[in-house]
């Protein structure tokens, strides 16, 4: 909250007239709510002590597939059977983690490519766009377009970051997710199904990074191959931005929604001021370093004070 506060007294130092304006705000919060999708996602992951790579290409897949069948299937067909490929996407990758004991970093970056692969192979490098009764759908509606005013995707954000925060905090898996990152061999000791928690979350953050893709598509049905291209590495700085330990068993939802706006927010801002669009990625290296560093030497200072 303090980066978020200090980022927009900067810009507004910075670029007032060019920051505060209807349009750039909408844009933001428009594309920080995509992202704060997959973070927090992500974020549960990170929870339990491991890392899922894919998330980029899972969300590609699972929009190209959501435009794909919405030809045969109709939307509401589309949409299920796309999430279906979303979920078995973390259902694969969470089983060769778990069972095959194998490291998730090596397995979910193999489904990066495996995942990107399929989406080329699959469309022979050209996607086609939604029909207009598509379009017209109400259930494409729900899911894209404006509502009071506001991006309808900030409302699915803010839905899923009140369902998954009770998730984590009020419920028994929840609190087994938790104990499973912050200590494996004690958890297991006490009757928790490590592998089915951690399969579990795999599963779940597939199916926020496919839930992006779906929203995306719905507001804008307009697409590539390339969709979600590097979106894993956003995703994951927005986590350890938001307060999320690489070390595992520790992280915010909200911090990885907030995470989500500040590096959204930055990206806009360098293009108002005209910077290469490489200068981007280099933010998000620098920033993600700086956020490790200082996380683990606040999480080593609350250990020691408690």
């Amino acid at each position: 909250m303090i980066g978020v506060a200090l980022m927009l007294i900067a810009f507004s130092v910075i670029d007032f007239s060019g920051w505060w304006t209807v349009r750039t705000i909408s844009n933001v919060v428009h594309f920080s709510s995509i992202l704060a999708l997959i973070a927090m996602g992500q974020a549960l992951v990170i929870v339990s002590k491991e890392i899922d790579l894919s998330v980029g290409s899972v969300y590609g897949l699972t929009g190209i597939a959501f435009i794909t069948f919405e030809q045969s299937l109709g939307v509401p067909g589309a949409m299920l059977a796309a999430l279906g490929i979303a979920a078995t996407c973390g259902l694969v990758q969470g089983i060769a983690v778990v069972w095959g004991g194998l490291p998730s970093m090596i397995v979910t970056l193999g489904g990066l490519f495996t995942f990107r692969g399929i989406i080329y192979v699959w469309t022979g490098g050209s996607v086609r766009n939604f029909s207009e009764e598509a379009r017209a759908h109400w259930l494409t509606r729900a899911f894209g377009g404006e509502f009071l005013g506001f991006e309808v995707v900030l409302f699915w954000m803010l839905l899923m970051l009140v369902i998954l925060s009770a998730m984590l905090k009020l419920t028994r898996f929840g609190n087994h997710l938790l104990a499973t990152g912050g200590a494996a061999d004690s958890a297991e000791s006490r009757g928790v199904r490590i592998d089915r928690v951690k399969i579990v979350t795999f599963m779940i953050c597939s199916l926020m990074a496919g839930f992006a893709g779906i929203v995306t598509l719905a507001d804008r049905p307009q697409t590539h191959v390339t969709i979600g291209d590097l979106l894993e590495l956003e995703a994951i700085a927005a986590a350890v931005i938001g307060g999320c330990l690489l070390s595992g068993g520790r992280g915010s939802l909200l911090g990885a929604v907030l995470g989500a706006f500040i590096v959204t927010s930055f990206r806009y801002e360098l293009i108002a001021l005209g910077a290469p669009s490489s200068w981007f990625i280099t933010f998000v290296g620098v920033v993600l370093i700086v956020a490790v560093i200082f996380n683990q030497k606040l999480a080593r200072w609350a250990g020691h004070n408690v």
